[in-house]
Formats: structure tokens, C-alpha cells, sequence
């Protein structure tokens, strides 16, 4: 196992260098970086190109300006000697600077991005493989291939127009119409109807409590104006962690699996506790703070499902963990609506919550939910434009992966031996099936650092993709330089991590030198 990293990481490196000197020597080609001042009539107009000339060497030719960028370059391997030096763009300032705030502004962007299109991807891969050819694996597979079909521009201006300007409009006087609140429900209640399955009786009966608990919903959000002063409260908490502790024990272990159940349910009745006992803490919450007490709701979960557990303990304590942690976040949730009316009234937000440009509002000041809500609320309509699109990947990916596992013999020989549906599919079709899918989920977290330079111009982020499309523009090859070493460090890396998965999800593979 050792070798064979080493090996990767040796052939890694030779193609890291091989690739920065064609990328360098093409970005230097494409291009003069004094044309605009060519064109110009300004009486200073030499002294300006001297000076681009000496800021970025023009007078040595590219390939060796090539090896004084990998000489600076090389001093990066040594973070803690503060020694890196990438050069300078067009406007003086140094690429390392400029490359780590892009870098925060793109994992900002795009992270919670990629991570919910490859959770609620390979979910609906799986629903629509154990569903296959249903009207469900119709719709869903429409959808899909619909949003990934569409400009990822045209997306960000409707949602833009609609989930922003729209929206922000109606939270001057958030009342839902009695017609609108029933049309909603009507429509969620067939998309229920169609998604349960089963006979009809049982499809009439889920749509129509589906659309009563939605209508109802929307009338009492109406009537009290929850959107400008949104909560859940104890009481909803727990209503949604009992059928979280449900939902949690009958993927995980299984509803007969009643210590599992237990330990999940308990969990939910200490997070009830924990919901008046953490308030005062949370008043004057930070980063760390949150973290570490995520943490420890979900060491505290895997406690109880250890003493409660009984005969199998980890089933228990992995029931109990997730169910904690779920029930931790949507106290954290409860937090951030707490603190919703006084970010909603704020001067800088001036009651126009939900943001079409930028990272966050400028000089906007407050604790951290209201930042937290800022950047949030910054987050929503690029991170919604990404998932659309990216959604149909994993979604058929997954689909066609199961489709695969779920006709093999090995599948046939666990039901035969009597083992539930629930056994069979997650612990036996979803390990295997996931093989595959690791190499694109690899590929796709490690271009993830590159930007996504069509929505971060449409949102006006200053990201990885605006600084590569910046120093394209300009002729400068150290931007672009910049970039392209944190993408394919990136990429190179999680391409091993993939192979290695491979072990992991299946004992048959085997990395070997």
C-alpha cells in the first residue's frame, strides 16, 4: 500500500510539471499584455508599458519566466517557512494573497453546493432503481435531464428574478392566498400520490394527508406571518426528531431492531433537554463553539446507543449518532430563525433578505447568526443554481449502478437466505454500487476547486474561476498559474483517494505496487 502511493505521488508530480509548463508557455502565447496600452493615446502611455513589462518580466522569454515562477513555486513546499511566492498579477498584488481569498470564496460557493447534489443524487438514484420504469423514475429522470439540459446562466437569472427579487417582495406582507395555499398542497399531494407506490387506496390516502398537512401549513404561516418571525420550538423539534429517530433506525438497523429504536428515541428526549440547556451558550456562539458541539451531541448519541444497545451495539450507537446529530441541527436551525427578524430589519439589509450578488453585504455588522445568516442567505441562489444542474449525473449514475448490482446473483442468494429488502439494498446492492460512483464524486470534488466561473460571474463572486478568467483576459500567466496548480493538486489527490476507495468498498480490489 505504501509503494503504491508513493509511486502515484512520484508520477503525480511529473505530470504536475510537465502540464504547468505547457499551461505556462500557452497562457504566455495567447495574448499581448500590452495591448491595451498599445491602443491608448496617453501622453504616460510608455511609462505604463515599462512598467507592466518589468511587473511581469516580459524582457525574458516565457520558458525561462517559466522556471522562475517553478523556483518560487517550489518554496510553497515549505508552508511554514513563509517563503511561497507565485508571483504578482497585472495589479500588483501577490498571487498567494489573492489565491487564498478566491480559494475561500469558491469552497464557500461551491462546497455545500456538490455535497447536496451527491446526497440528494445517489438518493434518487436509488429510489428510482428500486422504482424502475414507475411513473416516480419517469418524473424524477424528466426533471434530471431537464435542469441538466439547461444554460447554468438562464437558471441563475430565473432564479435570480423569482427566488430573489420575487421572494423579497413577498416578505413585505408574507400572506398566502387560501387558492395558492390549496394549489400547493394539491400539486405536493400528487407528487406523493405518484411517489409512494402501492395500490390506490394507499396512493388517494398518502396524497390526500399530504395535501391537508401542506395546505394547512401554509394557512397558519399565513395567518401568523411566520416568514418574519420564523421558529420551530421545543414542540416541533420533537414531533420531527421522533420521525427522525424512525426514519434513522429502519435505514440503519431496522424497525425490529428495538434497542436501536430506543437508543435513537432517548437520544431525541436529551436533545429536548439540551434545547433549553444550550441557549444561554449559543447567545454567544462562534465557529468553534458550534463544532465542537456537534461533536459532542454526536458522541453523546453513540454513548447511549452503547449503554441502551444490547446485542449489537454498533447498529445502536450509529442510530443514535445520526438521530443526534439530526436533532442537534435543527436546534442550531431553531437558533438561526431566532435571530432571522433582527437580520431581516437590519439597516444593510433594509428587509430584502435574500441576495443577488456577492459573498455578503457590505459593512453589515452583528454577532454570528447574523453574519452566518448573511453569508447564507448570499449562498442560496448559486448553491441552488449548482445542484439543479448537477443533479442528473449522480442521479442516473447511481440509478444505472443499482440497476447493475440488483440483477446479480449475490443479490438473488441474500434474499433466498431470507434477509430483508432493507439489508439487501443498503449493506449489499448500495456498498457495491458505489464503486463507480467514487470515481466521479473524486473527479467532481476535485474540479470543484477550479470555480464554476459562469455562476460566479453571474453572482459576482471573486472566486477561482473569476481569478483564472481574469488572468486569462490579461495575458498573465501567474493567476492562471495559481489556479491550475490548487485544481490539479486537487484533482490528483482525491484521483487517489478514489483508487483507494476501491479497496475499501470492495475486498476483491487490492492496490498493490
Amino acid at each position: 500500500m505504501v509503494t503504491y502511493v508513493v509511486r502515484r505521488l512520484i508520477t503525480a508530480a511529473l505530470i504536475l510539471l510537465g502540464a504547468s509548463y505547457l499551461v505556462y508557455l500557452l497562457t504566455a502565447a495567447s495574448g499581448d499584455p500590452l495591448e491595451e496600452f498599445r491602443a491608448s493615446s496617453a501622453p504616460n502611455k510608455q511609462q505604463l508599458m515599462d512598467s507592466r513589462s518589468q511587473l511581469l518580466d516580459l524582457d525574458t522569454p516565457a520558458p525561462l519566466r517559466y522556471f522562475k515562477w517553478l523556483g518560487g513555486a517550489a518554496r510553497c513546499l515549505v508552508p511554514w517557512a513563509g517563503t511561497c511566492d507565485l508571483g504578482k498579477n497585472i495589479a500588483g498584488e501577490p498571487i498567494t494573497g489573492a489565491l487564498g481569498h478566491a480559494l475561500v470564496q469558491t469552497l464557500t460557493l461551491v462546497t455545500g453546493a456538490t455535497i447536496l447534489a451527491i446526497l440528494v443524487g445517489i438518493t434518487l438514484g436509488i429510489i428510482t432503481a428500486l422504482r424502475q420504469y414507475s411513473t416516480l423514475d419517469y418524473g424524477v429522470t424528466f426533471m434530471a435531464f431537464l435542469f441538466f439540459s439547461l444554460p447554468i446562466f438562464w437558471v441563475a437569472v430565473l432564479l435570480k428574478e423569482f427566488g430573489a427579487i420575487g421572494f423579497n417582495n413577498f416578505l413585505k406582507n408574507p400572506e398566502i392566498p387560501l387558492p395558492v395555499a390549496l394549489g400547493i398542497g394539491a400539486v405536493l399531494g400528487v407528487v406523493a400520490a405518484v411517489s409512494v407506490g402501492g395500490d390506490l387506496k394507499r396512493r388517494l390516502i398518502t396524497g390526500g394527508v399530504v395535501f391537508a398537512v401542506v395546505a394547512g401549513v401554509l394557512i397558519y404561516f399565513s395567518a401568523t406571518l411566520w416568514f418574519k418571525a420564523p421558529g420551530l420550538g421545543p414542540v416541533l423539534i420533537v414531533i420531527a426528531g421522533i420521525g427522525i429517530a424512525f426514519a434513522v433506525t429502519l435505514l440503519t438497523a431496522g424497525l425490529k431492531n428495538r434497542k436501536a429504536l430506543q437508543s435513537s428515541l432517548i437520544a431525541v428526549g436529551v436533545g429536548l433537554v439540551a434545547y433549553y440547556a444550550v441557549q444561554p451558550l449559543l447567545n454567544e456562539a462562534t465557529f468553534l463553539m458550534v463544532v465542537l458541539l456537534a461533536v459532542a451531541t454526536v458522541l453523546v448519541g453513540m454513548g447511549i446507543g452503547y449503554l441502551v444497545g444490547g446485542y449489537d451495539r454498533g447498529q445502536s450507537m450509529r442510530a443514535a449518532g445520526i438521530t443526534a446529530f439530526l436533532v442537534g441541527f435543527l436546534i442550531l436551525l431553531d437558533r438561526y430563525m431566532q435571530a432571522w427578524p433582527a437580520y431581516f430589519n437590519n439597516s444593510r439589509v433594509r428587509g430584502r433578505p435574500i441576495a443577488t450578488i456577492g459573498a455578503s453585504t457590505p459593512n453589515i455588522e452583528g454577532d454570528f447568526w447574523i453574519l452566518s445568516l448573511d453569508s447564507f442567505t448570499h449562498l442560496i441562489l448559486p448553491t441552488m443554481a449548482l445542484v439543479l444542474i448537477s443533479l442528473a449525473g449522480y442521479t442516473r449514475f447511481t440509478r444505472a449502478s443499482m440497476l447493475e448490482i440488483m440483477n446479480m446473483d449475490y443479490i438473488r442468494t441474500a434474499r433466498a437466505k431470507g434477509l430483508t429488502e432493507r439489508t439487501v439494498v443498503m449493506r449489499h446492492a448500495f456498498r457495491n454500487a458505489l464503486i463507480p460512483i467514487a470515481t466521479i464524486v473524486a473527479f467532481d470534488i476535485g474540479g470543484l476547486i477550479g470555480g464554476a466561473v459562469i455562476t460566479e460571474t453571474v453572482f459576482s463572486v471573486r472566486g477561482m474561476g473569476f481569478l483564472f478568467f481574469d488572468g486569462i483576459s490579461h495575458v498573465d500567466p501567474n493567476p492562471v498559474m495559481g489556479v491550475f496548480v490548487c485544481v490539479a493538486i486537487t484533482a490528483m489527490g482525491f484521483n487517489l483517494i478514489a483508487d483507494l476507495a476501491y479497496s475499501a468498498l470492495d475486498p476483491r480490489v487490492r492496490v498493490k505496487a
